[in-house]
Formats: structure tokens, sequence, C-alpha cells
């Protein structure tokens, strides 16, 4: 609103609850790949639709993966920073998430809980609500609402965005939804995961949806 392991494996729920496990192994040196080196991650997608207030995206999917590097790391934030810089998602922040129902037109977003937890709804009005804690990453396609519902006092999340461009804010329900969607449908691919840059499995998720 940045511990490597020679094998990896990621747990892929898709909204079907349809549980996917991928091995793969890891190459090169250890201190160039830190960055994208996949270790265990548990990743959930979710496809909303248009509800007339929320666009969301037609074909992109929320990604959410559960990250236990950066949950164990010493500092979280920076862990975040560190990797979200490194695979050119920037505009670097800290802070919270709104507590109503918005969404960017103009580009994607990833956010990375960094302290606390808290209940944020995805989606709009007729979405769906998601714990988040510290290490979770959620990476929200343009055009997905979003919202704080409750949290600990203490939640903070780190946000960036593909390439840096700082998107702009729509309140879900007011009227420049029809400008919204065409926007929507222009905004670029990223070309790297924010955590795991060329590896990871939101490229793969998002091609899967239909994106070019």
């Amino acid at each position: 609103m940045t511990p490597i392991l020679s094998k990896s494996i990621i747990l892929l729920a898709a909204s079907s609850g349809k549980i996917i496990r991928i091995a793969s192994d890891a190459s090169g040196n250890q201190s160039h790949t830190a960055h994208s080196v996949i270790t265990t991650a548990r990743v959930e997608n979710r496809l909303f639709n248009d509800d007339g207030e929320t666009p969301n995206h037609p074909h992109l999917p929320l990604v959410i993966t559960r990250v236990a590097e950066a949950a164990e790391s010493e500092d979280p934030a920076a862990w975040f920073e560190q990797r979200f810089v490194a695979h050119d998602w920037l505009g670097v922040w800290r802070w919270t998430v709104y507590p109503y129902h918005h969404y960017h037109s103009t580009n994607h977003e990833v956010l990375g809980v960094s302290r606390g937890h808290a209940q944020l709804m995805f989606g709009g009005k007729d979405g769906e609500v998601f714990h988040v804690r510290i290490g979770d990453v959620i990476v929200i396609p343009a055009g997905v609402g979003h919202a704080r519902f409750h949290s600990s006092d203490d939640f903070q999340v780190v946000g960036a965005y593909p390439r840096g461009e700082e998107p702009d804010l729509i309140r879900s329900g007011d009227d420049e939804i029809d400008a919204a969607r065409h926007r929507i449908a222009k905004v670029a691919f990223p070309e790297q995961n924010p955590i795991y840059g060329k590896q990871g499995p939101l490229l793969s998720r998002w091609r899967a949806h239909g994106s070019t």
C-alpha cells in the first residue's frame, strides 16, 4: 500500500485445495544465489471475481508465500528489503495496510510481513480473509482489493513494486472503475519473483493463468 539448502520443497495450495510438491536443486555460488534459492515455502493462490466495486484482476491470482527464512531472520524487514531490491521490486517502504478496501490499477504490489500479525481481506467486499504473520509474502496483482480488518499493535509490512513504479490508489466503489479496468489490463508482467528472482512459484502460477 528485502539458510540456503541444497534442495527445496514448495507446497503449492491452489484454490481447489490440491497440494502439489515440487523439489528442486540449488546450484551456483551461495554468496551469489542467496536471493534466488528456494528453501521451504507454502504457497496459496486465489483468483477473485470483479464485484462491480473492486475490479480485481481478470487473470492473475493473489499469491501468498509463507517463508520460514524471513520469519527466522534477526531483522525480517531488512531481509525483505534486501531481496525485493535485488529482484527489481523497488520503491521500498515500511508501514501497515489501509483499513478500507482499495486497489491499484497501474502496478502490482508485494507486501512482506515484518512484524506482528493481521487479518487482511483480499478481493473486495465478496473476497476472502487471510491471517498473515511474520514471514508471509503477499503478491497483489493490479486491481485486487485489499484491506486490514484486525491486527496486532506492532503489525508492519514492507512494500515494493515492480521496477519501482509507485501505483495509484483507488478506494473500492469509486466511479472510475471502467477506466481502471483498462489500466489493469495493460500492467506489465514482472520479470522476477520478489523473493526468488527467476525461480519460485509466482511467475509459473501467473503464466499458467494466461498472462503474457
